[in-house]
């Protein structure tokens, strides 16, 4: 995978949950995923092709980590995940890409957008899109963790 293709959703990520939730998440060590498992509770995931590659980008959320999200976004908690949160989530998601993709288009690489798909429950798993290695970064808080997951084919 292209390393020019990872920061930009690192960042895109940082930013939106920093000036849209009023928080601030610690990143952590980037690894190789190997399976299809994701690691929280509900997870956005969206596809990317452009000529240059295509991929996919999926965030995950802890369910306590989505809620205050919530909270701060929109000063309301519904508890438990449902249709409002998961909704969040989708845009979230199409936040982060969109932010990503303004960032990657300075640097040469253009990319159209599919919308996000939304999978809430505990042992979910994220299927991407692309044939190619698969990076995750998780983000802490006090709330709990987000993990990004980033495909691209090689």
């Amino acid at each position: 995978m292209n390393v020019e293709f990872i920061n930009p959703f690192l960042q895109s990520l940082l930013n939106v949950v920093s000036t849209m939730a009023s928080m601030q998440l610690t990143p952590g060590k980037p690894r190789l995923k190997t399976d299809n498992l994701a690691k929280g509770d509900v997870s956005g995931l969206i596809g990317m092709v452009g000529p240059q590659t295509k991929g996919s980008m999926s965030i995950t959320f802890d369910q306590s980590l989505a809620l205050q999200i919530m909270q701060n976004m929109l000063g309301e908690n519904p508890g438990k995940i449902n249709d409002e949160v998961t909704d969040m989530v989708g845009e979230i998601t199409n936040m982060v890409t969109g932010g990503a993709k303004n960032l990657l288009a300075e640097k040469g690489y253009d990319f159209e957008m599919a919308t996000p798909v939304v999978v809430a429950g505990v042992g979910h798993r994220i299927s991407h899109k692309a044939d190619g290695t698969k990076m995750i970064m998780p983000f802490t808080s006090p709330y709990g963790t987000a993990y990004i997951e980033i495909c691209f084919e090689n």
